[in-house]
């Protein structure tokens, strides 16, 4: 008690004057306040008047604020509890003099009723700042919101509007919590956070709200209800009615620029009032860490609503686990805030008076370095100082506005400006162009003036044609050093312009100057790429982390990541298949940035995709399965199985998805539930969203094609394959595998197909059957034209997968391995070292379908749909799959 004493005058009046105090502390001091006693401790005072009321809630902050700051100077509670127990003595507070008050009233004038609803109407309070995020401190102010449903009037005697009932109770709800009286003051409210500041009413119905905020809502009012919460009174779906207007849906890099802006603010106003001594609003202050954490919660907060928790520890540790700040600058901005907070809270401990100004008397400080745990002043100093230095750091970091920290290397030189600007005309401008190693000049020059010239351009807001301004010089620069600059400045000019719109995409781009330089990197690389992040732009996002950009994907924790998105969004379709649409854009992204920089073989990156569909199509199964009506079983006994390119993993970036449905269930409901299931995940495979499609879907390869059922069960495929399947949907056999769903009925099937392809079979007639199928599939892809189609001429890859595919149902009955479903390459090496076709020949063209592969991959890159190559650069490659085809079917047609 007497380092409490030492630490804190405020303290020692509070001893003296009430002895009965001491004693309650004593047998009290073990513990922490809760909200449980603090009620207990109010509902045993009678209380019948605004006097009384005034009385019991004063009386009750003295023994809370005597216990807990002992508890604090003491080393037995800390930060946490401070808080906690501080912004819960606010919320109680609030909640007892609500209900009070509101019964005084309804008893003189009646209860207020809606009038559009006729239903009785009640007052919500709404906790901005630090009570909103549970982080009072022991001397602060309360910001308070006050807010009811509907207008109308009162239903008593004696009847007044609602406005004019819920204006009363808000002014005697201020006076019962903010009053000084002689037993002192629970907290000072502030009321001008509400809509139009102290010249606004003191409450506003909830259609008053939306319409404020909607029209006349400012930057700094949406960081402000960032943190806004219902203490007292029931929500009402306010929380929800504001919730667009501080988290928006797409990602809102705007938000650092209305940041920045406000903390020039902030600064201004120290300047002027000599406050660079306050610790929270002062240089390396504790605003500035909120700043930091809030301002990635306005910018991802409507995407990601993980991010829309209040207290900001817990924002930053959030902003630690999604890599969006890095862990040892989350460690130092935690320590920094913490020690931030308990000085502020010591400061409060000398008189119990709202500051965080450091204080000028000698005696002040002695008593403020001892309640710090420091031994002088000077020594506490020396702290503080490095903790506030270390969170200017940080902000600045975060905050520095891209147009100040740019070397003399990254601006954009004046020619570049000047040639956007039109400062540079005629041969001048064309000749600069030629002088940035555009081989193009005229014509490029032209088309990128044209953007100029658009309607679109001129008709932006101004700061996004600033932005713009900014942002195309970069792009000139950027251009001009790829290998195909024209190319390459085009595509990123049609790029900015489709996305000119969004502001907040500009902002991105301007606030991280170097994913634009990535941009170019990766349009120059790719046109299928460039409309690929034209049609879905909110990918930009991905490349302001180049770790996570250019990382090896962790599929077991993305399939984690996608199902707790889908469940965060339980209940919101719309919003769920939008997410796992730009979950899979995302991931498909990463792949290409990686696959462009030359850091991923083709085979590594079908293995990706096709993890990544793998992924998809499970998490899309219990999605549908959790919100399916009739489901009769926890789990459904169901199973997607992949034919084709996706059960080969040998899928491309555009690739369509080659599935049937598959359950082994013997309820007898099963069928009609699984038909009923496979419908839906079909659907959300295929629907068209604002946030695009995930996978077209063919599923012909089901038992009867399109004629036959969606979903069959095991025993019905089983019977099918034995008994009506034609030759080539058993070759179709050879590629499946189980993709997602029930791994037992997944089982089921693979024992099925090897049960299959083990048949014994005439080599005669199923040669005959392949090559008459391989003629089909020739006279339906005719190539008239002079260059060599990769896929369909003979010689090329379906030939190669025939090869494969004949020989493993020729052989398999002898040779169980054939049936592993390990992609044509290892099984052509497999066949080589089996004897059953020449091992030199089957190398050379295993070697040429990999090499096929690549040029298509590479061809489709540049986004031709055929991928044909001169027939001489592949020469070799086409003779060595004629030599195998021959050796192959005229050995045993």
């Amino acid at each position: 008690m007497l380092h409490a004493v030492k630490c804190s005058p405020f303290i020692a009046r509070l001893i003296n004057s009430d002895a009965g105090l001491l004693t309650e502390l004593g047998a009290t001091l073990h513990r922490p306040w809760t909200a449980a006693e603090m009620q207990s401790w109010l509902d045993s005072h009678e209380v019948v008047d605004d006097a009384g009321l005034k009385r019991a809630l004063r009386q009750l902050r003295r023994r809370v604020m005597l216990r807990l700051i002992v508890r604090d100077l003491n080393g037995l509670g800390g930060v946490d509890e401070v808080m906690q127990v501080v912004s819960t003595l606010a919320e109680i507070s609030l909640q007892f003099a609500l209900r009070h008050i509101t019964g005084w009233l309804e008893s003189q004038y009646g209860t207020p009723i809606g009038e559009e609803s006729g239903e009785r109407q009640q007052f919500t309070v709404v906790g901005m700042g630090k009570l909103g995020g549970s982080e009072l401190n022991v001397s602060s102010d309360i910001d308070l919101i006050f807010a009811f449903a509907e207008d109308g009037e009162t239903n008593g005697a004696k009847s007044i509007s609602n406005f004019e009932f819920f204006t009363r109770l808000a002014k005697r709800l201020i006076a019962a919590i903010d009053e000084i009286t002689e037993d002192g003051f629970v907290f000072r409210v502030d009321m001008r956070l509400r809509p139009y500041g102290s010249e606004g009413p003191l409450a506003c119905s909830f259609a008053m709200l939306e319409e404020y905020y909607q029209n006349q809502g400012r930057e700094w009012e949406r960081y402000a209800w960032i943190k806004g919460r219902v203490v007292a009174g029931p929500d009402q779906g306010l929380t929800e009615l504001l919730r667009p207007f501080v988290f928006r849906k797409y990602l809102d890099f705007g938000a650092f620029a209305s940041m920045r802006d406000l903390k020039v603010q902030i600064q201004q106003d120290v300047n002027r009032r000599d406050m660079h001594d306050n610790i929270k609003l002062g240089r390396g202050g504790i605003r500035e860490v909120e700043f930091i954490a809030q301002v990635f919660q306005l910018i991802r907060g409507g995407r990601d609503a993980s991010l829309q928790v209040k207290p900001t520890l817990s924002v930053l540790g959030l902003l630690e686990a999604k890599g969006l700040l890095p862990t040892h600058a989350v460690r130092e901005l935690r320590q920094a805030y913490i020690f931030l907070r308990n000085l502020e809270h010591r400061l409060q401990y000398l008189e119990d008076t709202q500051t965080q100004d450091l204080p000028v008397s000698e005696e002040s400080r002695r008593r403020i370095a001892l309640g710090m745990g420091y031994d002088d002043w000077n020594a506490f100093l020396d702290v503080l100082e490095q903790h506030r230095t270390v969170v200017q750091r940080h902000f600045e970091e975060v905050f520095n506005d891209p147009a100040d920290e740019c070397t003399e290397q990254e601006v954009p030189r004046q020619r570049e400006v000047a040639l956007w600007k039109r400062a540079l005309q005629g041969e001048e401008a064309v000749e600069a162009m030629a002088q940035l190693n555009y081989r193009e000049p005229a014509e490029t020059l032209r088309k990128l003036l044209s953007l100029h010239d658009s309607p679109r351009y001129k008709q932006l807001p101004e700061l996004s044609r600033q932005r713009f301004d900014a942002l195309v010089p970069l792009a000139i620069k950027e251009a001009a050093q790829e290998v195909n600059p024209d190319q390459a400045l085009i595509r990123v000019a049609d790029l900015l312009d489709s996305i000119c719109r969004r502001a907040s995409y500009l902002a991105l781009l301007a606030e991280y100057p170097s994913a634009l330089t990535l941009v170019t990197r990766i349009v120059a690389a790719s046109p299928w790429l460039a409309q690929y992040l034209t049609q879905h732009p909110i990918l930009l996002d991905e490349l302001l982390d180049t770790r996570n950009l250019y990382a090896a994907p962790d599929f077991a924790a993305m399939h984690a990541d996608l199902e707790q998105r889908m469940t965060s969004l339980t209940g919101d379709l719309e919003r769920q298949m939008d997410e796992m649409r730009h979950f899979k854009h995302a991931a498909v992204f990463r792949f290409a940035a990686k696959d462009v920089a030359g850091e991923l073989a083709l085979e590594t990156l079908s293995d990706y995709l096709s993890a990544l569909a793998d992924i998809i199509l499970d998490v899309v199964i219990k999605t549908v399965w959790s919100v399916l009506r009739h489901r009769h079983r926890e789990q459904p006994l169901f199973a997607v199985i992949g034919y084709g390119k996706l059960g080969g993993k040998e899928l491309g970036y555009a690739s369509d998805l080659d599935i049937i449905f598959l359950y082994d269930d013997e309820a007898p409901e099963a069928g009609e539930v699984y038909a009923k299931l496979g419908q839906r995940v079909n659907t959300w495979l295929g629907s068209i969203t604002s946030a695009g499609t995930l996978y077209e879907t063919d599923m012909q390869l089901r038992p009867d094609g399109a004629s036959g059922l969606l979903v069959s069960s095991v025993q019905a495929f089983q019977l099918y394959q034995q008994e009506k399947a034609w030759v080539w949907e058993h070759q179709a056999l050879t590629r499946a595998r189980f993709c997602a769903g029930n791994p037992q009925v997944g089982a089921t099937f693979e024992c099925i197909r090897e049960s299959v392809l083990r048949q014994p079979r005439d080599r005669q007639s199923l040669a005959a059957e392949v090559v008459a199928m391989r003629q089909k599939m020739h006279q339906a892809h005719p190539n008239h034209g002079e260059l060599f189609d990769l896929k369909h001429d003979r010689g090329g890859i379906v030939d190669v997968e025939f090869i494969v595919q004949y020989l493993v149902l020729a052989h398999a009955s002898q040779y169980p391995e054939l049936t592993r479903n390990l992609g044509n390459i290892a099984l052509l090496d497999i066949l080589g070292g089996l004897g059953l076709v020449n091992a030199a020949l089957a190398h050379e063209v295993a070697q040429a379908y990999r090499d096929y592969r690549r040029r298509q991959h590479a061809i489709r890159l540049q986004g031709d749909q055929k991928a044909r190559v001169p027939l001489d650069q592949v020469e070799r490659e086409v003779s060595a799959v004629r030599r195998l085809w021959q050796q192959v079917f005229s050995d045993d047609a």
